[in-house]
């Protein structure tokens, strides 16, 4: 092999995983940030035990600024759902939703491993790990789970899609966060993300129902997915572009770019009939 292309396979191996490594880095940060904050707000201190108000809000907060933290370099998925519902979409590829989960859950252990240390045992508890509360059966559960995560991802899909947007997305995905606990609470503690779930049951121990806040929110993500991709905001990709995205042997910003071009070709074209 040519010593020149030998440096040029170098140069781009090193911008490649200088991208991924820094990508995979924000979904750790974001996710062990949301987990952090998120779950200490459910923490029952004896002077001031948390209202669902309250845990609404930080839950709102923490999303917002991870979202915010993260938006540019990974795409803000801090959420193995969101990142399965993208997967589906055909907005990322396999390899690369497969390593955003393992550091978005890698994230939520040490974000639950640090409120852990810092909290007095006596407050610690159950760390916020979700349970089914309420006498609600595990299919409600399952079922309610499914329905909160759908209209956060179809948020999410909403307010970070270019053609309808170019904002930060975080206010409306935290407002999103917040509107599922407002209700979820009382049914499963919401959980709407798996890892935020597993986070704390890893740490503490306790996995009893932990299997409804991986089939719930999934299942809705993958809803949501459909529903947005291919109902109400369907794009032009072919079966052959969505392979090649979904192996990642090529880049969704390749082939979205293609489309505005085809549309300008179209316009010229018919604008020259006319003139004619």
């Amino acid at each position: 092999m040519e010593p020149g292309l030998c440096c040029r396979a170098y140069l781009l191996a090193s911008r490649l995983w200088s991208a991924i490594s820094k990508a995979l880095f924000a979904e750790f940060l974001a996710t062990g940030l949301y987990v952090f904050f998120g779950v200490g707000s459910v923490l029952p201190w004896p002077v001031a035990l948390p209202s669902v108000l309250q845990i609404a809000i930080t839950f709102n907060l923490a999303t917002a600024t991870a979202v915010q933290i993260s938006w540019k370099t990974s795409g803000a998925h801090a959420n193995p759902a969101v990142t399965l519902a993208y997967l589906v979409g055909s907005h990322i590829s396999l390899p690369r939703a497969m390593a955003y989960i393992a550091a978005q859950l890698a994230g939520a252990t040490v974000g639950a491993a640090l409120l852990y240390g810092v909290t007095p045992g006596g407050v610690r508890e159950t760390l916020g790990v979700n349970v089914v509360h309420n006498s609600t059966s595990t299919g409600q559960a399952v079922a309610v789970e499914l329905i909160l995560t759908l209209q956060l991802v179809l948020c999410v899909f909403a307010s970070t899609d270019s053609r309808q947007t170019l904002g930060s997305p975080a206010a409306m995905i935290g407002t999103s966060v917040a509107l599922g606990h407002l209700i979820g609470i009382y049914f499963t503690g919401c959980s709407m993300n798996p890892a935020r779930s597993f986070g704390p049951a890893v740490i503490v121990g306790k996995f009893a129902v932990h299997w409804i806040f991986w089939v719930g929110p999934l299942t809705g993500a993958v809803l949501a997915s459909l529903i947005y991709n291919f109902i109400l905001f369907p794009d032009t990709k072919t079966v052959a572009q969505r392979l090649a995205i979904l192996v990642g042997t090529t880049k969704v910003e390749k082939v979205v770019d293609v489309e505005p071009q085809k549309k300008e070709s179209q316009t010229n074209s018919e604008d020259t009939e006319v003139s004619v």
